[in-house]
């Protein structure tokens, strides 16, 4: 566990180092339990409209929850980035055309917009996280822009943020800041019930 007394940043570093530094079949074990524990959830098999990302090669293998979802006739929605911070949510088919973006990301080409308050699940990346739904992502606070609504609502219906992450990435505590949005569970791979 990292230790909580150093900044966001060096918490960031620290995190990404630690993520980065499991070997290639480390991380594709931990995935799958990662995963697993999410595809048999009351999340995933309860939603019908799921946001979800497309993973870089150090995170958590995403790609079988979009085809699970897929198969399973669910709605999956990708997000795309705009030059202006603001973050939309894309749905995308088998058949989609997906392009990287300025941040190196897979992303939508096209497909029809839809409010991130109408999704049911949103699968949200991570950097660092603690045990009170505190993440802290890459930095850009597009998730938190986007999600901002769900500061003011005192309950959770519409979306649920679930993070997917490694245990690796866990930290003692963040200190959030007034406009951090929290998830509403985070998936490890020794917690695959959340």
């Amino acid at each position: 566990m990292i230790d909580p007394s150093t900044t966001t940043k060096n918490l960031r570093i620290d995190a990404l180092e630690a993520r980065r530094s499991m070997t290639s079949s480390e991380r594709s074990c931990a995935s799958r339990r990662i995963v697993d524990g999410f595809l048999n959830s009351r999340y995933f098999l309860g939603s019908e409209t799921l946001g979800c990302y497309v993973s870089m090669w150090d995170e958590v293998d995403t790609g079988a929850i979009i085809e699970r979802a897929w198969r399973a006739k669910k709605r999956i929605f990708l997000p795309t980035t705009t030059a202006h911070g603001r973050m939309y949510f894309r749905e995308t088919l088998p058949e989609s055309v997906l392009a990287k973006n300025d941040f190196g990301l897979w992303e939508p080409v096209s497909g029809t917009r839809i409010e991130p308050g109408k999704l049911d699940v949103v699968v949200t990346p991570l950097v660092a996280f603690d045990d009170h739904g505190n993440r802290i992502g890459m930095g850009g606070g597009y998730f938190d822009r986007t999600f901002a609504f769900l500061a003011d609502r005192n309950d959770w219906l519409r979306p649920k943020l679930i993070g997917v992450a490694f245990e690796c990435q866990r930290v003692q505590k963040i200190a959030p800041n007034p406009w951090d949005i929290r998830v509403f569970r985070i998936f490890t791979e020794t917690r695959p019930g959340g």
